[in-house]
């Protein structure tokens, strides 16, 4: 599933020293401050996030698009990069976490740092300096020095106090011999409002998102050097890889797959729907907290992540679509529930009815559980034969019990052994987020029992 042509695309990556560090603010910034300069930019987000490439869409009118060594594999970062910015000036790849924090125990597994080695691509560090001065040069010096094969290309000072601040810290980088690309003023106006899984999603605030996004822009645009910025990511050279491709639709396409949407329902990968067209469906999105009735013609489902626990009351409420969910998925046709999707199919959740296809309830938890996870599919289902084994990903703050079916979904190999998610006539339900450009035979088993069923 690749063309044949490397790509000397200009591109760098946006990390920091740590989370909270000014990232995301930063990297949305600069990519609608250079789309607001006439540049086509690809927007990209290392790691299994879903609600900032969203911001990053908003930022650049293309899609945000997912960059994970873990649930992919490293040798599928650089063919998903180009896949994503085909036709683009320049590409913004934001980093995750700190620059070398990574898959717990795997050491660079996923981190930052693997991915801009793997894209080749220039690093420019974001530096909280909002309680520090001439201490920031023995900070940045450290992550510079780390590792040799990271190149770190220069740093934007964010959070800083006054303008005789600002001299201090750039006196104190002057001895590390990376340049100051950037200094950003304390500013309110681009914070982004966060809740129990981080910050919200673009959907659930709207006109309040583009108003953010334009002050991000702003800030940047103000603060940074941006030709500077322009020329370091066009000292990238040619990537070494070949672009993705989902794969041609065979004749008689049309296989109608309905794909949640809206604001309960946010977290899907591009490539999901990307697949599901390339293996001969028609994806139609629906909105569970507005549409009554499943797209006409339906004959999968997929629902995906988000916040079904936000919207509860209004899930709950449109009872015509719960019993048409309920019935799609009784006639046996194919069902994916990922997350937000199990807890929909449940018979409650936090004491409110929902679509009842799973006899389990589901409830919101103090206990977040988040981590990557190596699993095997443990019995035959629409989108896996057993013994299939994928890497996904948990993040969430609910419990569902029962935890697992009769017929469970995946045995989870790492972190702990355990089985968990449902696989009931056509319906495959867990709380494992996967990568289906990892295992492109999923998409094309489930389009192909949509036709079957």
């Amino acid at each position: 599933m690749v063309t044949s042509a490397a790509s000397a695309v200009p591109r760098l990556v946006v990390a920091a020293p740590s989370s909270g560090s000014g990232k995301t603010t930063v990297a949305t910034g600069l990519m609608a401050a250079l789309t607001g300069r006439g540049l086509a930019v690809s927007p990209h987000k290392v790691g299994p996030d879903y609600i900032d490439p969203g911001y990053h869409a908003l930022a650049t009118g293309r899609v945000g698009r997912n960059l994970d060594a873990y649930l992919c594999g490293p040798e599928l970062v650089g063919p998903l990069f180009l896949h994503g910015a085909r036709g683009c000036d320049i590409a913004v790849v934001e980093g995750v976490m700190g620059l070398y924090d990574g898959a717990a125990g795997e050491g660079e597994l996923a981190s930052t740092a693997q991915v801009a080695k793997l894209l080749g691509a220039p690093v420019v560090l974001v530096v909280d300096a909002s309680a520090q001065s001439r201490s920031v040069a023995a900070l940045v010096h450290g992550f510079v020095s780390w590792d040799p094969e990271v190149r770190v290309g220069g740093v934007i000072l964010n959070k800083v106090g006054s303008d005789r601040h600002e001299v201090m810290l750039r006196e104190a980088l002057e001895s590390v011999g990376v340049p100051v690309l950037g200094a950003l003023r304390r500013a309110p106006q681009v914070g982004v409002p966060s809740r129990h899984l981080g910050l919200v999603p673009v959907a659930e605030r709207q006109s309040a998102a583009v108003d953010a996004v334009a002050a991000m822009a702003a800030q940047v645009a103000d603060g940074c050097d941006l030709e500077a910025l322009v020329r370091l990511a066009r000292g990238a050279g040619p990537l070494g890889a070949t672009a993705w491709e989902p794969g041609e639709a065979p004749d008689g396409t049309g296989t109608r797959v309905a794909v949640a949407a809206g604001a309960a329902f946010t977290f899907s990968y591009a490539e999901h729907s990307e697949l599901l067209t390339a293996a001969g469906a028609e994806v139609v999105p629906f909105d569970p907290l507005q549409d009554e009735e499943l797209p006409e013609g339906t004959a999968g489902l997929v629902v995906g992540g988000g916040f079904p626990e936000v919207y509860a009351s209004e899930l709950s409420a449109n009872e015509p679509l719960r019993k048409a969910v309920a019935e799609l998925a009784l006639s046996g046709a194919p069902v994916a529930a990922e997350c937000a999707g199990l807890l929909y199919l449940c018979r409650e959740l936090d004491g409110l009815p929902m679509c009842g296809v799973l006899d389990a309830t589901a409830r919101m938890s103090q206990r977040l559980t988040l981590g990557y996870r190596d699993a095997v599919a443990v019995s035959d289902s629409v989108l896996a034969g057993a013994g299939t084994r994928m890497r996904g990903h948990e993040f969430h703050r609910t419990v569902v019990e029962p935890g697992a079916g009769a017929a469970p979904a995946w045995g989870m190999r790492t972190p702990e052994r355990r089985v968990e998610g449902f696989v009931e006539r056509g319906v495959h339900a867990s709380y494992l987020h996967t990568h289906w450009a990892a295992e492109p035979g999923v998409a094309r088993r489930f389009v192909e029992r949509c036709r079957t069923s």
